[in-house]
Formats: C-alpha cells, sequence, structure tokens
C-alpha cells in the first residue's frame, strides 16, 4: 500500500523488445546485469577434497583463472586448477577422475594463485584417499609402487647392483660401510643415476669431478633406497613413510659433514620433508643438505682451473621444478655453465620462476602412457620442441629424470641431429679432459 509523502519505486515490466532512439533491445539485456547464480551447485564432491588433510584450499578457488595459463599439462591439454575446481562443482568425483593423475605437482599455478590454492597439497591428498578407496589406479603407477615396495628402486633392480655403476667411473667410489671412518660428503645417488644407462653416465662423471677436486666423499651402495618424494606425491603415502623411515635409520649409522644429491626431488625430500618425517616419529635428521649443483658451484675457485677443455656449443637450460620454482635455486645451475669454456647460454621464454615442466614430477614420471591418452604431446616432447625453437645445439639439465625424457622427446619430435641432452655434470666432466 502507497506510503503518503514517501516517493514510491516505479514499477517495472520487462518487455520482450523496446526501440530507443532507433536501436532495438532485447530482454535479455535486463537479465544480463542480474547478479550471477554461484550456489546453486551440488558441492558434496568439493567439501569431500576440502575436508582432506591437505586439501582444505581447494574451497579458496574464486575462479579467477590466473592458474590456467601458466599450467604446463594445460599447454599440450585441457587442464588447470581453475578447471578442477569447476568439475568438482559440476559434480564430477575427481577420485575417480582422469584430471587426478595429470598434474606435476610443479608449483606454478601456486606461484601466480592469488588465493594460495596449493594443489601441491591437495592432489597428493587426493590420490592417497583414492588409494584407500581402491578405486583406479594407472596400471604403470601401481607397478612402479611394487618394485620400489620389492626391490627399493622403480626400475625392480636388484639392490645388490645399486652401485655396480661405479665398477666403470675410471676413479675409486668408496661405499660408506666399508670405509668405517667418518667423511666429508655422503653422495646421494638416487635410482635414476644408480640404475639408468643414461644415468649412470651423469653418476660416473660425478665420481670423476669430486675425485678431480679431492673431495672426501663416499656413497650408501646397496644401502641406498629411493628416497619416495616422488612415491609421496603421487598419493602412496604408507609407501614412502617406510622408504623415509629406512633411509634415516640407515643414516644414522654414519658420520659425515653433509649429504650432497644428484635429483631436486632428493634434494626437495631431504631438506623439507624428512625433517618433519622425523620430528613426528622421534628421529633425528639435523645435515646440510645440498644439490650437486650448489655444491660445486661453491668450489668455482677450485673447479674453473681445471675445466682446460673448450665445449664450443650454444645451450639452453632447464630449470628442474623442484630445485627452481619449490626450493628457489635457479643460479648455482647457470653459474657452472657459464664457467664451462666455449658454452653460449641461451634462455628459453619459459625459464626461472616461469620455467616450464618436464612431466616427471608428481609420479608423472611413470605416468607417461597413461597421461599420453589425455595430452596432445608429453610436456618433455613440448620442451624439447621450446630448446629447437630459441636456435639451442644443446639442452642441459640437473635433474636425473630429465636426461632419459628430453632423449625420448627428441627422438620423437624428430630433432635427432638438431639437439643433444646433457647434465651438467657430463658437460663439466668432458671439459675436465684433455683434448
Amino acid at each position: 500500500m502507497p506510503v503518503k509523502g514517501v516517493k514510491q519505486a516505479p514499477i517495472v515490466v520487462e518487455k520482450d523488445s523496446v526501440t530507443v532512439r532507433g536501436i532495438e533491445l532485447k530482454g535479455q539485456w535486463n537479465r544480463m546485469f542480474e547478479p550471477r547464480v554461484i550456489d546453486d551447485y551440488d558441492l558434496t564432491h568439493l567439501d569431500r577434497v576440502a575436508a582432506l588433510s591437505g586439501g582444505e584450499s581447494i574451497e579458496f578457488c574464486y575462479q579467477c583463472g590466473k592458474c590456467v595459463p601458466v599450467c604446463p599439462v594445460d599447454v599440450v591439454g585441457n587442464y588447470g586448477p581453475r578447471k578442477i575446481v569447476r568439475k568438482l562443482q559440476l559434480g564430477v568425483d575427481l577420485t575417480e577422475d582422469a584430471d587426478l593423475w595429470l598434474c606435476t605437482t610443479c608449483m606454478n599455478c601456486l606461484r601466480v594463485c592469488p588465493k594460495e590454492v596449493d594443489m601441491i597439497k591437495i592432489m597428493p591428498a587426493v590420490r592417497e584417499q583414492a588409494i584407500l578407496d581402491g578405486k583406479f589406479v594407472p596400471p604403470e603407477l601401481q607397478k612402479t609402487f611394487e618394485n620400489i615396495a620389492r626391490y627399493g628402486n622403480p626400475q625392480g633392480e636388484s639392490p645388490r647392483k645399486r652401485a655396480d655403476w661405479a665398477k666403470e667411473a675410471g676413479v675409486p667410489v668408496p661405499i660408506m660401510a666399508s670405509v668405517k671412518r667418518p667423511v666429508d660428503v655422503l653422495l646421494y645417488v638416487g635410482s635414476y643415476p644408480s640404475y639408468h644407462p643414461r644415468g649412470k653416465d651423469a653418476a660416473r662423471a660425478m665420481a670423476r669431478v669430486l675425485t678431480a677436486l679431492g673431495v672426501d666423499f663416499a656413497i650408501l651402495g646397496h644401502e641406498e633406497k629411493e628416497d619416495g618424494d616422488s612415491v609421496r606425491l603421487a598419493g602412496e603415502k604408507g609407501l614412502y613413510e617406510t622408504l623415509a623411515d629406512s633411509t634415516i635409520k640407515t643414516l644414522a649409522k654414519y658420520r659425515f659433514n653433509r649429504i650432497v644429491v644428484f635429483g631436486p626431488h632428493e634434494y626437495n625430500a631431504f631438506k623439507n620433508v624428512y625433517p618433519k618425517f622425523a620430528a613426528e616419529n622421534g628421529l633425528a635428521w639435523d645435515y646440510a643438505i645440498l644439490h650437486y649443483t650448489q655444491f660445486l658451484a661453491e668450489r668455482l675457485d677450485q673447479l674453473t682451473p681445471l675445466l682446460k677443455k673448450p665445449i664450443e656449443i650454444t645451450t639452453t637450460f632447464h630449470d628442474p621444478c623442484y630445485l627452481g620454482r619449490h626450493n628457489g635455486e635457479y643460479d648455482a645451475p647457470r653459474r657452472l655453465l657459464a664457467a664451462i669454456p666455449g658454452v653460449t647460454l641461451v634462455e628459453m621464454g619459459r625459464s626461472r620462476e616461469n620455467g616450464y615442466c618436464c612431466g616427471g614430477g608428481g609420479g608423472g614420471m611413470w605416468l607417461d602412457s597413461f597421461a599420453g591418452g589425455h595430452q596432445k604431446m608429453r610436456l618433455s616432447e613440448r620442451r624439447v620442441q621450446e630448446a629447437v625453437e630459441y636456435g639451442a645445439s644443446l639442452l642441459s639439465v640437473c635433474c636425473p629424470y630429465e636426461v632419459s625424457r628430453f632423449e625420448d622427446g627428441v627422438k620423437s619430435t624428430g630433432n635427432d641431429g638438431k639437439l643433444i641432452v646433457r647434465d651438467i655434470i657430463e658437460m663439466i666432466d668432458e671439459a675436465m679432459r684433455a683434448e
């Protein structure tokens, strides 16, 4: 009922069409400016993810979309945290969806996310739940879990062969159990440098370089096992905990000043993940951890005079996600490359903080066949193409996952003869050798 003295709002009448100054306006123009409905979804599956330990931040996403253009998987497919959240809103159960296994936990989405939606915690949490619930796990990943549980390495090789690479190193490679004294450096070799043919090349090069520098080092030999960080990220938390417990107790038997690791994933595990696990389980863990590029970069005064053979080549460098974005180390590998005579470094557009991903992280090393069914190409293949586009003749790396991945990518993209792949330690070893 109208109130005397109070101006009444006009009655709004919606018409299908009206002409204003000769321009026809349809009725739907009005509806375009109505509030967008955002609360009429069934959020059951989104809430289930948010209820997991580690999955809480999935609720922070407000669909800005900044994550999608930096997601390496989206470059070769249709992916991104925003898209995953949207699928959850539409009723998709992530524990039964292929998207669960495609994330490489590269961290580029978290780098740009204004709400800190942390897929590095979310995806492993959901993967763990999927495994616990008996949901589908890609067969190649399941086989890897079995190999690691049984043999301590993803290749399913005998633990007794773990130090066989050292027989052809050309220098003595001491083993802790035989040395029976404290050493300066415990070199944690890792599974791929211990067993993979190209990984062995890098391990032998490392032994020769450390010997030339006079470093007092030793390895664990057959006592060494897979560190388990990629296993954890792939959702097998129980297996990771078994591996971490075994490694911590093995290291406690010996005395050394620091641990030098080959791989960024081991570096991340020992620096960031193991300390928490040790504290929660009443175990000791107080070690100085260095990636091999950091260790050698600290010794450039000793190293540079030994690099006498020029390597005349143009190279580009691939930043490992778990050395770069996860742990902030971008300079040590580049300092080593700059010290090698004859080497010219060209940077790719996606480098340093915005570096691309090789596809091996978060269990992706063991999911190429599965991922291939959901992507236009492997991430490693796209990276190889990018290296060629920037005019490099050599793609240099410092992660054991990457040499084999990129060499396969060189062949599958038809760039054999145009691009070679080398670990930085191989390049240093070559530069040390006389003509």
